[in-house]
């Protein structure tokens, strides 16, 4: 059976909890509690989904601008990578050609240059751009 949505009770949490543009951490932590215990709620309706969707969407703005995440570089990227895989430097070996055209990259000697990047971003199954400077 498919749930409909009530428009009265989507209105009545709006009433309840009054969501506003988040301002300040206190809010926002309000917030990351309200939609935790949302998202742990068994059996939620239509209307609290919804609601939760405009919570998690007020949230992410304001962390957005108080958090940002800093990009990073396309070295810091590989080396992420390689952590997070658990794999050796020395694994690359195949996709770069050379222990030594590894070592140039993580020295900061040479830059991954269009052909490493492609092959890196087939190697590990991601966007090559992960491995472009932004230009």
């Amino acid at each position: 059976m498919t749930s409909t949505f009530d428009s009265k009770s989507y209105t009545d949490l709006l009433v309840r909890y009054q969501p506003k543009p988040i301002t300040t951490e206190v809010e926002n932590e309000e917030a990351i509690a309200l939609a935790q215990n949302l998202e742990y709620r068994p059996n939620r309706t239509p209307e609290e989904d919804t609601f939760l969707e405009l919570l998690v969407t007020l949230i992410e703005k304001f962390e957005a601008n108080h958090y940002p995440i800093p990009t990073g570089t396309p070295t810091s990227m590989l080396r992420h990578l390689i952590d997070a895989r658990n794999i050796d430097e020395k694994d690359l070996i195949p996709v770069l050609g050379t222990y030594s055209a590894i070592a140039e990259i993580f020295n900061h000697e040479k830059e991954i240059n269009t052909a490493q990047a492609k092959a890196l971003a087939e190697f590990f199954h991601v966007d090559v751009s992960l491995f472009q400077e932004s230009r």
